[in-house]
């Protein structure tokens, strides 16, 4: 049989796509346009409520929360915890430090922490070391009797194996006599380092407001400058805390726990059941539980706790697949939870069912990928398929300015966020299928890698730090290879034989795969 000539391949092909290609992705199109609205209005009330309330009105904690100074002696013997109403001014306060083979942090933490102003007979700090490492186990205990020597009640605590990771550590940790004795507990992890008036500013709020569960404090980023990548991790988590946290806070007394930087009355985590392994988002397992038992909750952003964000690509992928299958699996295993309580209003179970979880934990990492990854570059070779300039154009670029207006000073790099967060949806679309369908790798958990200080080491370091293949064949991601060459095919036959209108986006979104796929991002530390 003789070869097709280009004349029909170009007509079999246009048959095939009228027939089979066109109307399924017509469909395709639509079901994203439907989600790319339902994240619109998602975004648009929570960006308003922040504005708005937070910062026009300066509606502050502060002002709607009773808050008043602790009182009673601070250092040296006892301290006075009893004012002359008869309240405990002083409360007993548990601080826990999870950590896991934290070679490069760990002593930020402990000395951070053992640092807090409190009185030192109302606080116990409690390092939770589910270390692995025999030598990295001796270091964190020796770190621990030396501050122990000098009088601060701290105690190192270890299990024989590593159930339920960080919610099994923080569970034993509470069950132990001496914590039952605490009315709160801090959590930081181990890059966290708190102010030492870091309880003088935050228990207040629940001594004096007992319906709230929970003060959580904004994150500082230590190391946000050391490569591009890190700026835009800073970007999306600046815009989490000014805008999510913000809202849910004021709106509905809820958001999610971040799992560190954060005081919870211990009280409210029994009453919701304690900890528990079942997701690998054991912070927001919590979070949901506490507010069906109609806890409120606060979110403080002027006190901020200085930590550490992923500098490497090989961390942050971990870090965002742990994140995202734990929040997609989380609305799995208790939508028909929230459905059938009975303790809270509908308006609520519809912001915790719909909004909080369905919205922004399941659609938004699926829309992303599949619409902008996917669909669009799939119609440049489609003709027959029309996308609306209003799902094309208008929805991305609002949603593209409300997250600017919150990040003022990162202008510049809104682009290289766009490319960047569009590369990323890839894996979480990948994580929250595996969530929500409870595949093979629903409850893998690795401890996202830390630098500590080697970060200050070297203050000249580039946007993009190269990384060489040849030195570690771990660094070539080959899903973002094939995701390039499927965009630079799209890209070019809209070029060469289609309508011109998209290739330019798609060539760019294209090269970001590429520098990712080959490891040309991020901080460049030896290969494991």
């Amino acid at each position: 049989m003789a070869p097709l000539s280009a004349g029909a391949a170009a007509a079999a092909w246009a048959a095939v796509r009228a027939r089979a290609v066109a109307p399924a992705l017509t469909a395709a199109v639509w079901a994203c346009l439907a989600m790319s609205a339902m994240l619109l209005l998602e975004a648009a009330c929570m960006s308003l409520v922040s504005l708005v309330a937070v910062r026009l009105l300066r509606l502050r904690p502060e002002r709607r929360f009773k808050w008043e100074p602790m009182t009673g002696a601070l250092e040296g013997g006892e301290a006075d915890v009893e004012d002359p109403a008869g309240r405990c001014e002083f409360p007993m306060v548990l601080v826990q430090i999870p950590m896991y083979n934290e070679k490069e942090v760990y002593k930020l933490s402990i000395g951070a922490v053992c640092a807090l102003t409190w009185p030192p007979d109302r606080i116990i700090i409690q390092v939770l070391d589910d270390s692995t490492d025999p030598i990295i186990k001796e270091l964190v205990e020796l770190e621990c009797q030396e501050w122990a020597s000098k009088k601060i009640d701290i105690k190192y605590e270890i299990r024989n194996n590593r159930k339920g990771y960080k919610a099994g550590a923080l569970k034993k940790g509470m069950e132990h006599v001496y914590a039952q004795q605490c009315e709160f507990v801090a959590i930081f992890d181990a890059d966290f380092q708190p102010e030492s008036d870091f309880l003088l500013k935050t228990i207040p709020f629940l001594v004096h407001n007992p319906k709230i569960a929970l003060v959580q404090t904004r994150w500082k980023f230590v190391n946000y400058d050391a490569c591009l990548m890190t700026r835009i991790q800073k970007m999306s988590l600046d815009y989490h805390f000014k805008v999510e946290q913000e809202s849910g806070s004021f709106m509905h007394a809820f958001f999610g726990f971040n799992g560190t930087a954060g005081v919870w009355r211990v009280s409210a985590i029994n009453e919701s059941g304690g900890w528990k392994d079942r997701t690998t988002v054991e912070d927001m397992d919590l979070a949901v539980r506490a507010c069906l038992k109609e806890w409120e909750f606060l979110y403080v952003g002027d006190i901020r706790v200085k930590s550490e964000l992923p500098s490497t690509f090989k961390a942050y992928r971990h870090q965002q697949h742990r994140w995202t299958c734990g929040a997609a699996n989380l609305f799995r295993k208790m939508g028909w939870e929230i459905v059938t309580n009975k303790g809270v209003s509908i308006w609520k179970k519809w912001h915790l069912l719909y909004s909080f979880l369905f919205v922004r934990r399941v659609i938004a990492p699926i829309l992303t990928f599949l619409f902008y990854c996917v669909v669009i570059p799939l119609s440049a070779m489609v003709p027959e398929v029309h996308i609306p300039v209003w799902g094309l154009v208008y929805i991305p670029t609002a949603i593209t300015i409300m997250n600017a207006i919150r990040n003022p000073g990162s202008l510049h790099l809104m682009p290289f966020w766009i490319l960047f967060e569009n590369v990323m949806s890839m894996h979480r679309m990948r994580a929250a299928l595996t969530g929500l369908l409870e595949t093979a790798h629903v409850n893998d958990w690795v401890v996202t890698e830390k630098v500590g200080d080697v970060v200050k080491d070297d203050f000249e370091v580039p946007l993009l730090e190269p990384l060489k293949p040849t030195e570690c064949v771990e660094r070539i991601y080959i899903p973002e290879l094939l995701l390039a060459l499927y965009l630079l095919i799209c890209a070019s036959y809209d070029y060469v034989l289609g309508s011109q209108t998209y290739f330019m986006y798609i060539y760019l979104q294209a090269l970001a795969f590429i520098v990712l796929g080959f490891g040309f991002v991020g901080m460049k530390t030896p290969c494991s």
